[in-house]
């Protein structure tokens, strides 16, 4: 799957990952590839993700997530 990670002044990550799990404005949910197109509001805590090279985490203060066709993209605030 393709993750990007927007915040208003640049881009904070982009790349491959394996599944990616933000906090969600009903709770904490994990995308993995397949997963149904959904748009979301995101609360105040970690988005994690799975590299090919181990493990990463983001901390944000809210924003948006997409999900479409294995493409995730989340507009963050740091």
């Amino acid at each position: 799957m393709k993750l990007t990670i927007y915040s208003p002044a640049k881009t904070l990550y982009s790349g491959d990952v394996t599944l990616c799990e933000v906090p969600g404005g009903r709770g904490r949910f994990t995308v993995l590839p397949g997963h149904d197109s959904i748009v979301s509001t995101l609360t105040e805590g970690m988005v994690r993700y799975a590299t090919a090279t181990g493990e990463e985490h983001l901390k944000i203060t809210g924003g948006y997530v997409e999900v479409d066709n294995d493409e995730i993209k989340i507009c963050a605030k740091e």
